[in-house]
């Protein structure tokens, strides 16, 4: 099996810091099991509309912190189920981050990022050095080289998947 993660392009959607699993799903939408009843208020409290803007292979771009607060894993399910590609930000709370790679979705520090890319900039992520382009205005950083295991992981498209294909 290939272990390489491709490079991921994707236009940019930016949130600031500590955008909590709240304002990414609220719980007061957390009405069903299916995930495309709820994709409708995926980030609707700070960014109205988001669910009509976004596009399949979109990244979200986010500054320190992101996913604080409770640790429901349908936040990062509902950013994949949105098209979402990757979420890029300065800093993560740890469990969001495992929910995202549990799932599937990429998920990777990069310092400075989010002062880097501006809604809507195309950004590119190349797993196997690192770095962070903004291709719009040519703005670069060094995000993580995520390790094996991980990238295991998010090639199976989750941890369950990738369990699966050990134990077969």
């Amino acid at each position: 099996m290939d272990t390489t993660l491709p490079p991921i392009v994707g236009r940019a959607h930016c949130f600031g810091d500590n955008i909590d699993t709240d304002v990414i799903i609220s719980g007061k939408h957390m009405i069903s099991t299916e995930l495309a009843d709820m994709l409708p208020h995926l980030f609707e409290a700070i960014a109205p509309g988001f669910n009509n803007r976004v596009q399949p292979g979109d990244v979200i771009v986010g500054g320190r912190n992101f996913g604080c607060g409770s640790s429901r894993e349908t936040a990062p399910a509902l950013i994949k189920a949105a098209g979402i590609r990757a979420i890029i930000a300065e800093s993560f709370a740890r469990i969001f981050f495992r929910n995202a790679i549990n799932l599937g979705l990429v998920a990777v520090e990069c310092p400075n990022v989010s002062t880097g890319v501006s809604d809507g900039d195309v950004v590119r992520y190349d797993p196997a050095t690192g770095v962070v382009e903004n291709l719009t205005t040519s703005w670069r950083g060094q995000g993580t080289v995520l390790p094996d295991f991980l990238v295991e992981i998010l090639l199976a498209g989750g941890a369950v998947e990738a369990c699966r294909r050990k134990c077969t």
